[in-house]
């Protein structure tokens, strides 16, 4: 069991950092009203991810955890969202774009099948 108390603290920095990144990323970029709504809305999705996969692991029943780990899919997908439109609408270098979205991706898969086995 030590080595899954373990992987949930490397995985909950590894959100923790996702979140940091996005935030360092987009803090960069002058104000653009247009803008300025998108990076609200995934700054919020993103620190809700890295938050609720905290609380997951401290989560004290199979329900609650199954519960939080739906939250951190749901605000991971989100995130995925706005860096998705972030891409079309070309407000961001494609390669920081493309790096973001594969490790959100990770995250969004890693928490599926996480979520897929707690329900079985």
């Amino acid at each position: 069991m030590m080595d899954n108390v373990d992987y949930n603290k490397i995985f909950a920095s590894k959100t923790k950092l996702l979140a940091i990144m996005i935030i360092k990323e987009f803090s960069k970029i002058p104000y653009n009203e247009a803008f300025s709504v998108i990076r609200k809305q995934i700054f919020r999705s993103s620190t809700s991810m890295a938050a609720n996969y905290r609380a997951m692991c401290r989560a004290r029943s199979k329900a609650e955890r199954f519960s939080k780990l739906s939250i951190v899919i749901e605000e991971t997908d989100e995130t995925l969202f706005w860096l998705e439109m972030l891409e079309e609408l070309n407000y961001v270098q494609q390669e920081i774009l493309l790096d973001l979205k594969i490790k959100t991706e990770e995250v969004l898969k890693v928490t599926s099948s996480y979520r897929k086995m707690l329900k079985d």
